[in-house]
Order: C-alpha cells, then sequence, then structure tokens
C-alpha cells in the first residue's frame, strides 16, 4: 500500500543537493516518486520514514519527519501552468540563515585550506564548511557554537575570528588587509635592502667565497641575515613550526626549509670553513634574504590585486546607505539605518537611495534598479509597488512603509547568495584540493631524491650543488598559484555575474552551466510576460457571457496565477457569489459549487475527465491556439458553458534574447502545460526550436530526462512551482527572478531581472569564468611541471648551469600575481549582446 510521508531536509544547497537526494530516493524499490525541494521531500511509496531518512543521510545530508502531517495530494498540490497558484518574489535562502561567517589568519596556500576545512568539518554541528583561500574566509553551515569553530582552527595552527554581518566582516577585512599590506611591504623592503646589496657586492666583489680575509665580514653579513630572517619572514618559519606539530607541510614549509637550509649551510663554512673543501666554500646568505623578500613582495601585490577581485560585492554593500529620514507624528526625523523597524513610514526624495524594503503609501517616482537587477531603464513605481534596498530615486518623491529591513532586505540576501557562492568550489577546483593534500610532502621528497643524485653522481663540489637544487627545488614548487588558481575566478566571475542581476548560488553550477548545449524554457512568465489578457470568451448552451465570467472568476478569487487575474480582470467589479467545495485538480484546473451549481474550469483534458463533451468547441479550440491563445474552459452542471481565450504576450526581448543564444549555438525548447497547438503558435513567434506541450508537473522532470537521455547537457528555465522538479533535473536549473520562491531555491542561478538577456549573460559569464580558471589551473600546473624539473637540474647537460634559488623565489612569487591578475580580468568581462 503507497503513502506519502513528508520530510523536511538539512544540509541541501543548490539544485545539485535536490537532484543528488531526489535520484538516491527513487533509487529504493519501495518509492515510487520522490518530490524534492532544498528543504522538503514528499515520497510516495510504500517505505517506512526511517529508511527514507537512512538513505537520505547515507547520500550526505540531514532529514527528519514533518510535522504535522500533509493533506492529500489532491488537496494540496498546485495545479498546472493552466491555474497553478504562483507566489513571487524573492529567495528564502533557510540554507543561508543557519551559516556563520570566519576570518581566518596564516592560510597561504591549498594545503591550509584542506587543513582549515577539514579542522571545521570536525566540529560536531558542522554540516558543511567552505574555506576561501583568496578572501582568507569560511563560511560554516550548521548549529556549532562561533567559539567551538574558532578553537578548531586555532588548533589546527591557524587564526580564526566570528563575524557577525557583512558590514563588520568588511570593516575587519579592510583593516585585515591594509595592516597585512603593510606588513608585507616593510618585510619585503628590509629583505631587499639587505639582500640586494649583498647580492650585488657578491657578483663584483669575492663571488660569495669565504676566505681568511673576509670571513669576519661575512659573519657579520649572516647574522644580519639572520635578522631578516626573524624579522622579515618569521611568519614563514612559526607556520611551518605549527604545521610540523600538527604532522602536515604548507608552503611555509618548504619557505622555511629552503631558506633555513641556505642559510644554515653558509653559516657553517663561515665557522668553519675547514670542514669544506675550497670549492665548496660558497655563501648563499643573499639567496635567503632575497627569496624571503621577493615572495613578501609577491603576497603584497597578490593581497592588493586581491582586494580588487572583491569589488563587485563591495559595490552591493556600499549601496546601502547609513541613515533613513523617518516620518513621525511630530514630524520627519533622520535616524541610523539599524534603529529603522518593519512598519516605520519613510520619505524618499529625488537623488536618495532606498535604505530598506517596502512599499510605497504616498506618491510616485522613477527608481533605478541597474546595480540591483542590471535593468539599465528606470522603473516608475507608485502606491502599492514594492521597492528595494539599494536602488536609487531618479526622479520624483514618495513616503513608504518598511516592510523587511536589515539581513531581511533583498539586497542582504543578495550580498549573502553572492558570499556564499564565492565560497564554494566546483568539481574542477577539487582537483586542486586533492592534489594539494599531498603536494608539499611530494616536493619535499623530490627536492631529497634530487638532491641526493646530485650528491652522489653530480660534479664537484657536491655538497654545493646539492644545497643548491635541494633549496631551488623548495623555493620553485610552491603551491601558491595552484591555490589561488579557483577562488580567484569565482570571486571575480560570481561578483561580475551579481552586477548583471544573475545570482550564483554556487561555483559548480558555473562549471555546469559553461557545458550547457539545449535551453527549455517554461511559457508562461518565462517567455511570455506574464500578464495575460482575456482576449476573447465563447459560450454555449444557453448561458450569458456575464454570467460564465461571474461564475469562472469566482472560482479564481483566491488565485495569483496570472492567467486567474485575467479572467478576475475580465469580469470587472461583479460581486462574485461564494465558493464551496473548492478544490485544485493538478495539472487540470478547479472545481467548485457557486449559486446552486457544479463548476468545472481548466483545460480540455479537465472536461474529457469528467466525460464532458467538447466536439462542439474543438473547432474554436484549435482557432483560439493557433493564435497562440489559451483555451480555458468552463464547464456548468456537466456541460461545457464557455471558452475563454487568454493570450499572453511574448516578453519585449524575448525574440531578440532567442535569436542571441541562437546564435551562440544552443538548442532552444518551449516545456509547457499548454495545448500543443498554443504551444506551437508561440514557438514559432518566439523562434524556439522544439516544443513538447501538453505535459503535467511530473512530466517536464521526464522531458528534461528524455533530453538528458540524447546526449544533452541541459538548462532548465522557469518561474513556477510546477517549473522545481524539472531546475531540479537539469543539470543548470534558472529561475526567472519574479517567480515562485520554491523555484528560486531549487534553481542554481536567479536572474534578478525579468529579462531573457539575462539567461544569455549568466551563460557567457559562467563560460567566461570557467575559461579563466582553466587558464589559471593550467599555467599553475605548468609552472609547477615545468619548474620543478628545471630546478631540480634537468637543464644541466645544455646549459651547464643550476637555475639561482633567488630566481626561484621571483617566480614563485611572479606566479600568484599572474594568476590573480588573471582573474581580475573577468571584473571587466562584457558579455556580447
Amino acid at each position: 500500500m503507497s503513502n506519502t510521508i513528508d520530510l523536511t531536509l538539512d544540509g541541501l544547497s543548490c539544485g545539485h543537493c535536490v537532484k543528488r537526494v531526489k535520484e538516491s530516493l527513487e533509487k529504493r524499490p519501495d518509492v515510487e516518486q520522490a518530490d524534492v525541494t532544498i528543504t522538503e521531500a514528499h515520497v510516495t511509496g510504500s517505505a517506512s520514514a526511517e529508511a527514507l531518512i537512512e538513505t537520505i543521510i547515507e547520500a550526505g545530508y540531514g532529514a527528519e519527519l514533518s510535522h504535522p502531517k500533509a493533506k492529500p495530494l489532491a488537496e494540496t498540490e498546485i495545479p498546472s501552468e493552466a491555474l497553478a497558484a504562483v507566489t513571487p518574489e524573492l529567495p528564502a535562502a533557510q540554507d543561508l540563515d543557519d551559516s556563520q561567517q570566519l576570518l581566518i589568519n596564516g592560510m597561504s596556500c591549498a594545503s591550509c585550506v584542506t587543513r582549515v576545512q577539514n579542522a571545521l568539518q570536525a566540529v560536531p554541528g558542522v554540516a558543511q564548511a567552505r574555506v576561501n583561500l583568496a578572501e582568507r574566509t569560511a563560511l560554516v553551515m550548521g548549529n556549532a557554537s562561533a567559539a567551538d569553530l574558532v578553537h578548531a582552527v586555532e588548533k589546527a595552527g591557524y587564526g580564526a575570528e566570528a563575524i557577525e554581518d557583512d558590514l563588520k566582516r568588511r570593516e575587519r577585512q579592510q583593516e585585515t588587509a591594509l595592516a597585512t599590506m603593510k606588513r608585507f611591504r616593510w618585510q619585503a623592503i628590509v629583505a631587499l635592502l639587505v639582500g640586494i646589496p649583498v647580492m650585488v657586492w657578491g657578483m663584483i666583489g669575492d663571488n660569495m667565497m669565504v676566505t681568511d680575509a673576509n670571513r669576519s665580514l661575512w659573519l657579520v653579513i649572516g647574522l644580519v641575515t639572520l635578522g631578516v630572517m626573524v624579522f622579515a619572514g618569521g611568519h614563514f618559519y612559526s607556520s611551518a613550526w605549527k604545521s610540523l606539530k600538527n604532522g602536515t607541510a604548507t608552503m611555509d614549509t618548504l619557505v622555511a626549509l629552503g631558506t633555513g637550509v641556505a642559510w644554515l649551510y653558509s653559516m657553517s663554512v663561515n665557522l668553519w670553513p675547514q670542514w669544506f673543501p675550497m670549492e665548496a666554500r660558497h655563501l648563499y646568505y643573499e639567496a635567503s634574504a632575497m627569496i624571503i623578500g621577493l615572495i613578501n613582495l609577491g603576497h603584497m601585490l597578490e593581497a592588493r590585486a586581491r582586494q580588487r577581485s572583491s569589488k563587485a560585492l563591495e559595490k552591493l554593500l556600499d549601496l546601502t546607505p547609513p541613515s533613513a529620514r523617518v516620518v513621525t507624528e511630530n514630524g520627519e526625523k533622520t535616524v541610523p539605518l539599524a534603529e529603522v523597524q518593519p512598519g516605520m513610514t519613510l520619505r524618499l526624495t529625488t537623488g536618495d537611495r532606498v535604505p530598506v524594503d517596502g512599499e510605497i503609501t504616498q506618491g510616485e517616482a522613477w527608481f533605478d534598479e541597474a546595480m540591483l537587477t542590471g535593468e539599465p531603464v528606470p522603473q516608475e513605481k507608485s502606491d502599492g509597488d514594492a521597492i528595494h534596498a539599494g536602488t536609487v530615486v531618479q526622479d520624483g518623491s514618495v513616503l513608504f512603509r518598511a516592510s523587511a529591513v536589515g539581513s531581511h532586505t533583498t539586497l542582504s540576501r543578495i550580498i549573502k547568495m553572492v558570499r556564499q557562492a564565492q565560497s564554494s568550489k566546483p568539481e574542477i577546483g577539487q582537483l586542486a584540493d586533492k592534489i594539494s593534500a599531498v603536494f608539499v610532502p611530494a616536493v619535499v621528497a623530490i627536492a631529497l631524491f634530487s638532491a641526493a643524485i646530485w650528491y652522489f653522481f653530480g660534479p664537484a663540489p657536491q655538497i654545493v650543488y646539492t644545497l643548491v637544487i635541494a633549496t631551488t627545488v623548495l623555493i620553485i614548487a610552491c603551491p601558491c598559484a595552484l591555490g589561488l588558481a579557483t577562488p580567484m575566478s569565482i570571486i571575480s566571475g560570481v561578483g561580475r555575474a551579481a552586477e548583471y542581476g544573475v545570482l550564483v548560488r554556487d561555483a559548480d553550477a558555473l562549471q555546469r552551466a559553461s557545458e550547457i548545449t539545449t535551453l527549455v524554457f517554461d511559457k508562461t512568465g518565462t517567455l511570455t510576460e506574464g500578464k495575460p489578457q482575456v482576449m476573447a470568451v465563447k459560450t454555449f448552451s444557453d448561458i450569458e457571457e456575464a454570467q460564465t465570467l461571474r461564475l469562472a472568476a469566482a472560482l479564481e478569487q483566491g488565485s495569483s496565477h496570472p492567467l486567474a487575474r485575467a479572467i478576475l480582470e475580465k469580469a470587472g467589479d461583479t460581486t462574485l457569489p461564494q465558493v464551496n467545495a473548492f478544490r485544485t485538480l493538478r495539472g487540470l484546473g478547479v472545481s467548485g459549487e457557486a449559486d446552486g451549481h457544479t463548476l468545472l474550469l481548466g483545460n480540455q483534458a479537465l472536461l474529457n475527465e469528467q466525460n464532458i463533451s467538447t466536439a462542439e468547441l474543438e473547432n474554436e479550440i484549435n482557432a483560439q491556439a493557433s493564435q497562440g491563445a489559451t483555451p480555458v474552459l468552463l464547464a456548468v452542471d456537466g456541460k461545457a458553458a464557455a471558452l475563454f481565450a487568454i493570450r499572453d504576450p511574448l516578453r519585449t526581448d524575448s525574440v531578440a534574447a532567442l535569436e542571441r543564444l541562437h546564435r551562440e549555438g544552443y538548442r532552444l525548447v518551449m516545456l509547457t502545460g499548454d495545448n500543443p497547438t498554443t504551444a506551437n503558435a508561440i514557438a514559432k513567434e518566439a523562434g524556439i526550436d522544439e516544443v513538447i506541450a501538453g505535459v503535467l508537473p511530473d512530466g517536464k522532470a521526464e522531458a528534461i530526462k528524455n533530453l538528458q537521455r540524447q546526449g544533452q547537457k541541459v538548462a532548465m528555465v522557469g518561474d513556477g512551482i510546477n517549473d522545481a522538479p524539472a531546475l531540479a533535473q537539469a543539470e543548470v536549473g534558472i529561475a526567472m527572478g519574479g517567480g515562485s520562491d520554491v523555484a528560486i531555491e531549487t534553481a542554481a542561478i536567479t536572474l534578478m531581472r525579468h529579462s531573457l538577456m539575462g539567461v544569455a549573460d549568466a551563460l557567457a559569464i559562467s563560460r567566461a569564468t570557467l575559461r579563466n580558471m582553466k587558464q589559471n589551473l593550467l599555467g599553475a600546473f605548468i609552472y609547477n611541471s615545468l619548474g620543478i624539473p628545471i630546478a631540480a637540474g634537468i637543464l644541466w647537460p645544455i646549459t651547464g648551469t643550476l637555475l639561482n634559488p633567488v630566481v626561484a623565489g621571483a617566480a614563485m612569487a611572479l606566479s600568484s600575481i599572474t594568476v590573480v591578475s588573471n582573474a581580475n580580468r573577468l571584473l571587466r568581462f562584457k558579455p556580447k549582446a
């Protein structure tokens, strides 16, 4: 016997998670169907709740039985887009509400990221931890306390500070970044002021060789170099020591080993020259000082470039004004933004930036929403219209009532989504993590192995060549560029997308979006305006048009769906009768009783299912559908009574956007519950390649599966609750910003503006971001793949020389700067119109 079990889910953060849970459940033989969203699962079958929860836990997520139990499916299911009620407008983003931000100190490479992430994920109550090397931050989801998280990071050998909100995070990050750049600057200056003169003097003087005449001078230089290593490079050695105590190794380990070995060898030669043959009495004090100076200089330049990469997010943070004008009984007064509460009345005039979300109660004005939605054209708004924090009054004056303040505003939720996405890692980035986990120990092994070969088989003096080889390999192999390659591209790409009104839930969505071959569009509210109008009313039997409108509007008076609103608007101010026994009929329409009549309102399939003849309507249905209108049928007391021809015009830029997508090589498909004739008429006007029509909500997900079976990589673009299963099934779900919360929560990408141009922009930015990631990773891999063999002396038979450790240090610093600079190019990327 089948039953439906409702579960509350935990730990899901994107459409990919939804898809994984859905597939895990439906693999069970005792599960017939699983409808999954970010927060809930409705499972039909004979499986027990305990078995389902265990399956979800095995998939890597949390679940518990929902209470109270839901009503039977037929009473609760939202109908298809023929008459479904859809609630706009903002993502609930519940997964973000349980997150905490940490600022991390002391990370230097990808190995550090892995170590901090493992430490955080080991804390009880942590569902997921994302550590970002580029921003030196951690985003932790779960219910663990901030104190426990900070303690775990400190125990792993790093510093951490819990951040309560974005403004505080921004202040602390700016303070830390400024202090870090200053510290790296003076450390680089001190080290280079010592290293450069010593290197020049050695080159034109005594070639860094110890003799009886210069031994004392070199001893002084050695002690000065030691001072440089302590004061300008102490962070390398302290970090390496902490790593050693924790049984790990990082980039700082390589720097500490390389410079430390060079200095110890030089000091040994300086103090006990008699132990070394004359040709082996070479000193490397300048190498230790120069390497520390160059790496610090590289860190400084990298930190400066990293600040530029966060420019898009900082622009969003700058949109919130520090104060607001509150209207009270005693007049107006300016108050700090933190004191504004929901329900307060505020005033806006030309040039003002909206401080909180709200609804206009008096006046009208033009609002510039470009920074929030990417829409360059100002929008006119008046009484009853919603306005959002961060937008600007371009012209006019209004009073508005605050509805959402602080972290609950649209802008704050956008910032949280952007930050979450910037902290995530795509599949391609996980490759770097896997390599970095073994990279440093492998480099130490390579350095020792190379040094041993040169010691036993190299030319005299073997000890000198051994030292140069070991030091150079250790220095050039530092995986800074590898650790920065992916996060820098993600930060820049996600930030640039936000400027175009494209919100990316996680980085993996960007990678998947770059591989898309087929775009599937819902019709109503996606390709069309979502504001249909009743173009014609055809009555049958002996009923009058006014009566049919009155009865149809009565059934629709509780719905906010565009088709329902069209009927209500057509009915006008007519007094509507009370409706009893109202039911939504999944995928078909609605039913009820009014004025003593039994009513059905929906598509042709609804009437056919109830054995109501539609033969005399057939010609009219086909005629209206051929013109792109949706026929909605009314049956009264078991007889077809009227046909409402409802036409929903295409969005103004749909045709241009689809043409652009065609030029870029995408296959375009319309997926709709509408009848085939209507759908084909709209598709012909829009320039759609293929139409899949007459599909129920469950069938939408199955249609996506069929396309995937053909080898297509599918992106689904929709806005309704009924689109959620298809959004989850597709490789990438793209939700229109005016759509339902469920659609937006399920989608991997959300468009804040009501334009399909946003789809083209999102795909273009995703391709550019993945291309940038590949460039960075390829550059980092090539650097290390070529650098290590060259440092190990592979070119000796050709050139007769070894790579200088100082040159290795400069190359290592340059590799990080190159990766960061390449990622910053995304901040200037402009999708082609």
